[in-house]
């Protein structure tokens, strides 16, 4: 009998022009060409019929079999029309139990069968080579149904196989499966194709569903496949868009199972981080572009930098590594950590390299933020507007802005008052060129308010303000809170505490107490001592709750982080999800 599974006939990704697999080689070797006519015509089926049959007489092939292998040649050639007509002659539904039993015999010895061994196998049990080339059938089938554009029947039609081989081997494909036969490559490429099919056909759900079928069993996959479709697992998990829960029979991990998309995401790139730290797999950068986001969006930014600091030497160069870390470390609030990289950045032991633009925009920013860091700020906010090229001449505004900033904070620390007056002149000229360019930046117009504001320049400071608001879609705290300010400071308390009304309804629960301060003070200057007492005990009831919510936050977020470590534990300790294997 033909070999079904010589290494030749599986190779259909791209269908050749001229097939030559040994199948063809066979058939063109006896006498069918003048029964067959042109092959670039549409089988009608007195012709499939006719075909069929010589290759049944020719190669001693069943019925299934001459039709595998004439919807194969169809399928090379791009007749995908001819072939899908070949192969739904092909009853699958009745030689599944008889595949599911032949595979079950194949994999009942302990110890793999050694190579040329031909120990006949029970009667009436199917050939491995039979089970592969039908496997390849309905395989071809699948592919040939997504060529016509119709997935969801592609679909189903490569959920066949799955069903078939998983059937037969329930706890996962052992390793001697592969050694004389085909079915683990069709298996394999089944995996592949399966997911990737439903989302054509616009089922999410049922994608992610195919992709953790794959993931929860052993199946011998190439650790670079394996690594693959996890990446695809977590990257449609986090965009998708469809909260597909864990079903039951994928609940493998007990408590620590992952409990919506985002986890289960993160579990996985974090997975896949460690294969790339153990170096198991290469250095891909959308895992670490997937685990960002996902990390960034669950607010684990401490978690992205321990992450950011394990990439392998050679991935980004000293710069871009300290700049990632920075940006992590000022989102989690450290900002001392975030200013000490750039320092180290901008600093003496990268003057060899070229500057690198967006560090030292970084470092002035958070200059700007720190009172005590504002002459530091001045000086790279200088040296940024210097060194800003055609390409980042753009970024001059902001390095203005930044600026503007920075000699503001100096001039309220400074303690000699022509000091002062200079550092506020320059000041309010940095945010003006600033504005010319960034007119409707709600950041600049609030420092042009506050600087005008510090300086007395009331009027323009409460318009400045004003347009602040206006450009903030649902108002700001600190834009209310200046403008409460201002109004006081013109002795319009009336007003300044309609503003704060309308702030403590607006503002979240932390900024009230600010607010409600400013309150306290505006009833103390209206000379209601009563009404201030009174904000003053609701402001202490809010600061007790605030103190007892930080805590049960600092209690949960550790449990949290633990309960994280102990399922990428589980995970990795299952080995068939790192590796591919039991």
């Amino acid at each position: 009998m033909l070999c079904a599974c010589s290494g030749e006939q599986f190779k259909f990704e791209e269908p050749p022009q001229s097939p030559e697999s040994l199948a063809t080689r066979d058939f063109s070797a006896s006498c069918l060409s003048s029964r067959t006519g042109d092959w670039d015509l549409k089988f009608e089926d007195s012709q499939v019929d006719e075909v069929e049959s010589t290759l049944r007489e020719a190669l001693s092939l069943n019925y299934e079999e001459a039709r595998a292998l004439l919807g194969r040649l169809e399928y090379q050639r791009g007749n995908f029309d001819a072939a899908l007509q070949v192969f739904q002659g092909i009853d699958i539904k009745s030689l599944t139990p008889r595949m599911v039993k032949a595979i079950t015999e194949k994999t009942r010895e302990e110890k793999p069968r050694p190579k040329g061994d031909s120990t006949a196998l029970p009667s009436g049990v199917m050939s491995m080579h039979s089970v592969s080339l039908l496997l390849e059938a309905i395989l071809l089938k699948a592919k040939s149904l997504e060529e016509l554009g119709r997935y969801i029947e592609s679909a189903k039609e490569c959920r066949i196989i799955l069903d078939t081989v998983e059937s037969a081997l329930p706890n996962g494909m052992p390793e001697c499966i592969g050694e004389d036969c085909k079915l683990q490559e069709m298996f394999h490429r089944a995996l592949e194709l399966l997911p990737t099919l439903w989302i054509k056909g616009g089922y999410l759900d049922e994608a992610i569903n195919a992709y953790r079928r794959v993931l929860v069993k052993p199946w011998n996959l190439d650790p670079n496949k394996l690594a693959a479709i996890q990446k695809e697992l977590a990257g449609t998990l986090l965009y998708g868009g469809v909260e597909a829960s864990l079903p039951l029979k994928f609940h493998v991990f007990g408590p620590r199972t992952p409990k919506n998309n985002v986890e289960e995401a993160i579990l996985l790139l974090l997975i896949l981080m460690r294969k790339v730290a153990m170096q198991e797999i290469n250095w891909d950068p959308e895992i670490m572009n997937h685990l960002t986001y996902a990390l960034s969006i669950t607010r684990q930014f401490e978690l992205l930098a321990e992450h950011v600091e394990r990439i392998l030497p050679g991935i980004y160069s000293r710069a871009e590594r300290w700049y990632f870390l920075a940006l992590c470390y000022n989102a989690a609030g450290q900002n001392e950590a975030a200013l000490n990289l750039l320092t180290k950045v901008c600093g003496s032991s990268e003057v060899n390299h070229k500057p690198h633009f967006h560090s030292f925009l970084f470092l002035a920013k958070l200059c700007s933020e720190d009172t005590k860091y504002a002459r530091d700020g001045i000086k790279f906010a200088r040296i940024m507007m210097n060194m800003a090229s055609e390409q980042s001449k753009h970024f001059n505004p902001e390095a203005h802005k930044f600026l503007g900033i920075c000699y503001g904070n100096v001039a309220r620390a400074s303690v000699s008052d022509s000091e002062r007056t200079l550092f506020q002149k320059e000041s309010l000229n940095s945010l003006r060129v600033s504005s010319l360019s960034r007119r409707h930046d709600p950041e600049v117009m609030f420092n042009i308010s506050l600087e005008n504001a510090v300086q007395r320049n009331l009027d323009v400071a409460f318009y400045s303000a004003m347009a602040y608001s206006n450009m903030v879609a649902d108002g700001s705290g600190r834009g209310w809170k200046l403008l409460t300010l201002i109004l006081s400071a013109e002795k319009r308390l009336t007003d300044a505490e309609t503003i704060v009304d309308f702030a403590l309804d607006e503002v979240d629960r932390m900024d009230q107490l600010d607010f409600l301060r400013l309150k306290a003070v505006l009833k103390i200057a209206q000379e209601q001592p009563k009404q201030a007492i009174e904000t003053y005990r609701i402001l202490l009831a809010l600061i007790q709750a605030r103190d007892e919510h930080q805590l049960q936050t600092k209690n949960f977020d550790q449990s949290k982080d633990l309960e994280l470590e102990e399922q990428i534990n589980s995970f990795q300790n299952l080995s068939f999800v790192g590796s591919g294997r039991t």
